[in-house]
């Protein structure tokens, strides 16, 4: 549709604009600031095997890589209970979080020890890691687990190379339903992506149809994202990337999940879908303005600016072992880009509360965002409109699907450029061949 093509175009324009690495080495967090809601995001960047789309900053998992990393991402934990940080959550990315479950489980009990505000720990795993060893520990460890799926196609699981990695759909399914079962964590999220090249109405039907019957409490399920530096990988193993049907896969999706007069599921974003409210969703950006993150390829979102940690797994443990921070590059967002940020975290999240925006940015929605404004009205994309909130329309919450499409691919030429600066022997270990290694 026209209006997905010129939010694209737009999307992109301005993330070429400010998604642009200046690396420096005297940059730092700034401290936490009185009454404010913080999260503390790990990141955990190894995996057994790499997947081609991801643009995670991941490497290949060994012991004599994976040790001394968490040894000093617990080190950079203590740097910022020493700035003055609470949380009152804590996410876990990766990588693949659980790949080593004992360094894991220092780190949190550490996070827990340092940040006894913490109410909530979230991680992602991966469905080889369903399994007694692994959950046994992970029941006392976290609340929240995310289990990175992507389709219960075993045809494309093949061609996204998971097949042999991870089991077959059945199998991956029965292992969901057992942990669902089992009441082990507070939400068990299965997170998806659609989009795929190939993909049919019908196989997403599946898709929707196997996370019903899992039992999982939410789904997530994220529109296929392609950097530039990650097409030729995308394309090699799944096929040619277009948009054709996007719009048509995302409107079965939410109806699939939230149609009808008694839904199963509810909304808690535009593309995430519980049984429960205030579940905490993926996408932590929604439920907190501000977070630091820790860990080589963190990402931190802190007074308006962007941080970015070095990429180089010897970089970093380097940087924490002389006690300096991980911080390479930072991104200042003008007020403008700020405003539009938070519109667009904001919508993705389902509102604005115009009140609430009035009081941080000192003028209307429609006064600080005119263009961005009039363009979602024109495209019918506001259900409610009045003095206390903006709320989306069947077709504004696909629009914001494109927006943070769009915004994560720009975040994702971000990594690529901090991927760019590798020493060669660490840019080997991801793009060269990781299984010699």
């Amino acid at each position: 549709m026209l209006s997905e093509r010129i939010l694209s175009k737009v999307v992109a324009t301005l993330g070429n604009a400010y998604f642009k690495l200046d690396p420096r080495d005297d940059i730092v967090l700034p401290g936490p600031q009185a009454g404010k809601h913080y999260m503390l995001y790990m990141h955990v960047p190894f995996c057994e095997i790499l997947c081609p789309y991801c643009s995670f900053n991941r490497f290949p998992f060994a012991k004599e890589r994976a040790i001394p990393y968490f040894k000093n991402m617990r080190e950079e934990m203590r740097m910022l209970a020493d700035k003055g940080y609470t949380f009152d959550e804590v996410y876990v990315g990766g990588g693949t979080p659980t790949v080593m479950m004992d360094e894991l489980a220092a780190t949190i009990s550490l996070a827990r020890e340092l940040f006894p505000t913490i109410k909530d720990v979230s991680s992602e795993t991966n469905p080889n890691h369903l399994v007694p060893g692994y959950l046994e520990q992970l029941g006392s460890l976290i609340q929240r687990l995310s289990v990175g799926v992507q389709s219960f196609d075993n045809g494309l699981l093949k061609r996204m190379e998971r097949y042999h990695k991870y089991g077959s759909a059945e199998q991956i399914l029965e292992r969901i339903s057992s942990v669902a079962e089992a009441h082990i964590f507070k939400s068990l999220n299965v997170d998806m992506i659609f989009n795929f090249p190939g993909q049919t109405p019908q196989m997403i039907e599946h898709d929707i149809e196997c996370v019903k019957s899992s039992g999982a409490n939410q789904t997530t399920f994220y529109p296929l994202m392609v950097s530039p530096a990650s097409r030729a990988s995308i394309e090699k193993t799944v096929g040619h990337v277009d948009y054709k049907h996007e719009a048509e896969f995302y409107h079965q999706i939410y109806n699939g999940f939230c149609g009808g007069e008694n839904p199963e599921f509810r909304p808690s974003s535009c593309y995430t879908f519980s049984r429960e409210t205030g579940q905490m969703i993926d996408e932590y950006v929604v439920n907190y303005e501000e977070y630091p993150a820790i860990g080589s390829g963190g990402i931190s979102y802190l007074n308006g600016s962007l941080y970015i940690n070095t990429f180089s797994l010897r970089d970093y443990n380097a940087r924490i072992e002389r006690g300096t921070t991980s911080v390479m590059a930072q991104t200042k967002f003008p007020k403008r880009d700020e405003m539009r940020y938070r519109f667009m975290m904001n919508l993705f999240g389902l509102e604005i509360d115009k009140k609430a925006w009035q009081e941080r940015f000192g003028c209307s929605v429609a006064q600080g965002l005119p263009a961005e404004y009039t363009f979602m009205k024109l495209n019918r994309a506001f259900e409610r409109d009045d003095a206390e909130k903006l709320t989306l329309t069947p077709q504004g919450r696909y629009l914001m699907v494109v927006m943070m499409r769009q915004f994560f691919i720009g975040v994702n030429s971000l990594r690529d450029q901090a991927r760019a600066a590798l020493p060669g022997d660490e840019h080997a270990l991801i793009f060269g061949d990781c299984t010699k290694q």
